[in-house]
C-alpha cells in the first residue's frame, strides 16, 4: 500500500495540500501531518521517520524559509532525516513562506478572493519573483484585507496551476512529488488525508 505521508510546519499547509494535490495529482494516495511550528516539527522528524513502519510509505518534509538561509535549512532538515535512516525521504522548502506560492498565480488569487484586480499584481516588480517577498503572508494582507492563513489555503487550494505558477519553490516541491509518484508507481487508491500528530 503505497502512499506518501507530509510531515508540515502548520495547518495552513495541510489545508492547502488536502485540497490541491488530488486535483492537480489524481489518484495520489497521502497523508498530512501538520505541526505546531518549526520546533515542533523539527522534534518529530526523527521520531515519526523511526517508528513509523508502513510498507510503501515515502515521507516529504515541508518548512517555510521565513528569511533563513534556504540550504543551510534544507540540509539540516535532510540530516535528520538521515540520522532516521530514510535517505528516501524528500525535503522541501517553501520559500519564503507557503503565501509566496499564492503570489506565484496571480490568476488564481484573483479568482479564490474574487478580485479580477489582483491578476495584475504579478505586473508589479516587487511580486514577480514571489520567492523573494519578505514577509509574503504581510503582503497578502495588504491587497486582501480579509486574508486568514486556513480559509485562504482552502480557497486557494481549488485555483492553484502547476504550470503556470513562477514561485520556483512551489514548482519544485510538486516536481518532487511527482518523482516519488513514479518512483513508488502510485496506484489510484482514494486519499486518505486527515489531521494526526
Amino acid at each position: 500500500m503505497n502512499r506518501i505521508v507530509f510531515l508540515l510546519e502548520e495547518r495552513s499547509m495541510k489545508v492547502l495540500l488536502d485540497g490541491l494535490l488530488p486535483r492537480l495529482l489524481p489518484g495520489i494516495r497521502f497523508l498530512c501531518v501538520p505541526h505546531e511550528g518549526k520546533q515542533d516539527l523539527v522534534k518529530s522528524i526523527p521520531r515519526k521517520l523511526k517508528v513509523w513502519q508502513e510498507p510503501g510509505v515515502r515521507f516529504v518534509v515541508v518548512q517555510d524559509n521565513d528569511g533563513g538561509d534556504c540550504r543551510t535549512l534544507k540540509q539540516q532538515l535532510v540530516d535528520l532525516c538521515e540520522k532516521a535512516e530514510r535517505n528516501d525521504a524528500l525535503v522541501r522548502i517553501a520559500v519564503q513562506e507557503l503565501e509566496a506560492w499564492y503570489f506565484g498565480d496571480p490568476n488564481a488569487l484573483a479568482r479564490a478572493f474574487g478580485n479580477e484586480s489582483l491578476v495584475k499584481i504579478g505586473n508589479k516588480a516587487r511580486y514577480r519573483d514571489p520567492d523573494v517577498i519578505v514577509k509574503p503572508s504581510r503582503e497578502l494582507k495588504k491587497w486582501v484585507p480579509e486574508f486568514q492563513k486556513i480559509s485562504g489555503a482552502r480557497k486557494m487550494a481549488q485555483y492553484l496551476e502547476m504550470g503556470t505558477n513562477r514561485s520556483l519553490s512551489f514548482q519544485m516541491f510538486l516536481k518532487g512529488v511527482e518523482r516519488i509518484i513514479s518512483e513508488v508507481g502510485e496506484d489510484h487508491g482514494e486519499n486518505e488525508s486527515r489531521t494526526g500528530r
